[in-house]
């Protein structure tokens, strides 16, 4: 038997076990912040390390770079992220919060399934003139104190500003990148120049973007400072189409098969024409099914040559490439399959989360695969006299796995303890059978035991790693 699971059984568990912390939280907390717990962590960098395991270590055509958070200003303008990077912001005039006007319509929508949708409804990118009309035609409320009063929309920057240099004024003034895919770009006949790589060709970074949303919320899935794992693949103008449907399938086999996800929480949603980026011809959504609801962990887009053609026309510099094959020189097109790292690890933890009856109790389990797990073998004495022997086996288990030791509290609850944080194997030592060379492993899932030589314990577990 099992229980549907809500939000906030995922942010429970979360807190308290530490996989989170609320930032700053001696000073009050500052909303909405979170700073990741020695366990997110672990699982954070797992699942990092699995995508570059399967679109960098495995494959010839890739590169892995890393680039500074803040850029000359004048990439943003050429992107146009200075000019048209916003989201519609209004205001409550009672309770002075401020809320995304698209995403309070979008509620009035989602409640109401006879509701009409407006024919030019596109979401953020609907006219400030059109989303006054329905605020008030609707009778929007405030989510905070439910009033009807609101101020006219208007469009709210999403890039968070800072200054460099000695003077505070608009020569100094600089942003935290929304995004990691423009340096790429920006770096390209530098890539060319030291790879010497022929197209087509990727590039692949993870690193920390920043924006400045209006409505950050749903735990850790909207944040104002977030990580992305993202590739931008060059190629020949008329390849795309192709290689675009090559990644919608190799984007699911990582989502399914090498992360576990279930398939019937995953689908792929392509955005329609009228809603797409100004950048992109084309572009698919993938999303998973949270406990707040279907949303986007993934975007695949084909970005065209549209980026490197704004940074060679603002930049005066030649991003173009020249295939010495064919002697054909063009701008080449960007397919870009990129994704949210922390609403990854967020899916991952929803995924995993079981909660099974037991006779008249529950068990709470996050029934991670074994390679994403943040600790994947814990270590208990049975009783505290024989911890000597069990810090000896913890030492030999370290040598080859992430691994915990705990000796306190009876062996069930640390049992508990540990299917919580989703460890897949506890190797449990007695001294009756320590005597014999031989220790415990318990497995997560079944809660079945099974007795295994001392000597031969690392490449046993190693093997049910796999």
């Amino acid at each position: 038997m099992t229980k549907k699971i809500e939000m906030k059984d995922i942010v429970e568990l979360s807190k308290a076990r530490w996989f989170v912390y609320p930032w700053s939280e001696i000073y009050g907390w500052l909303a909405n912040s979170w700073d990741y717990g020695p366990y997110w962590s672990l699982l954070k960098e797992n699942i990092k390390n699995a995508w570059i395991k399967e679109f960098v270590q495995k494959r010839d055509d890739m590169m892995l770079l890393d680039a500074w958070i803040l850029m000359n200003p004048q990439v943003w303008v050429a992107s146009w992220h200075v000019g048209s990077f916003s989201d519609p912001l209004v205001e409550c005039k009672d309770c002075h919060t401020r809320h995304r006007a698209d995403k309070l319509i979008e509620a009035k929508i989602e409640a109401n399934p006879n509701c009409e949708v407006p024919n030019n409804w596109a979401w953020d990118k609907t006219p400030s003139d059109d989303l006054n009309v329905y605020t008030k035609n609707w009778h929007l409320e405030c989510p905070n104190c439910k009033s009807k009063n609101f101020a006219d929309v208007v469009r709210f920057n999403l890039m968070l500003k800072t200054q460099l240099w000695v003077n505070e004024d608009n020569s100094s003034l600089s942003y935290l990148r929304p995004e990691t895919a423009q340096w790429i770009f920006v770096d390209f006949p530098n890539i060319l120049r030291t790879s010497r790589r022929k197209l087509p060709f990727w590039v692949a970074q993870c690193w920390k973007a920043f924006r400045n949303e209006i409505t950050p919320g749903n735990f850790i899935f909207r944040t104002r400072e977030f990580e992305q794992i993202e590739i931008e693949y060059f190629c020949e103008p008329w390849t795309d189409e192709n290689l675009f449907q090559t990644w919608l399938e190799e984007e699911t086999r990582f989502f399914t098969e090498v992360l576990g996800f279930q398939k019937e929480k995953v689908r792929f949603v392509e955005i329609p024409k009228d809603w797409l980026p100004h950048y992109s011809k084309r572009a698919w959504d993938f999303e998973f099914e949270f406990a707040f609801g279907w949303w986007e962990i993934s975007t695949l887009a084909n970005r065209t040559n549209y980026d490197l053609t704004a940074h060679m026309t603002l930049s005066k510099q030649d991003l173009s490439y020249f295939d010495p094959f064919t002697n054909r020189k063009f701008i080449p097109y960007v397919i870009e399959p990129s994704i949210w790292l922390s609403r990854l690890v967020l899916a991952a933890i929803t995924n995993a989360y079981n909660i099974e009856w037991e006779w008249e109790d529950t068990r709470t389990v996050l029934k991670f695969k074994p390679s994403l797990a943040p600790i994947k073998v814990w270590v208990l004495p049975v009783v505290k006299k024989i911890s000597e022997d069990a810090k000896k086996v913890y030492k030999q288990l370290a040598e080859d796995f992430v691994c915990e030791y705990d000796e306190v509290w009876s062996i069930w609850k640390r049992y508990a303890r540990f299917d919580e944080i989703g460890t897949p194997f506890c190797v449990t030592i007695d001294s009756e059978n320590f005597n014999d060379w031989k220790v415990t492993v318990r497995y997560r899932d079944s809660m079945e035991q099974e007795l295994v030589e001392l000597s031969e314990l690392n490449e046993f577990l190693r093997k049910k790693m796999k």
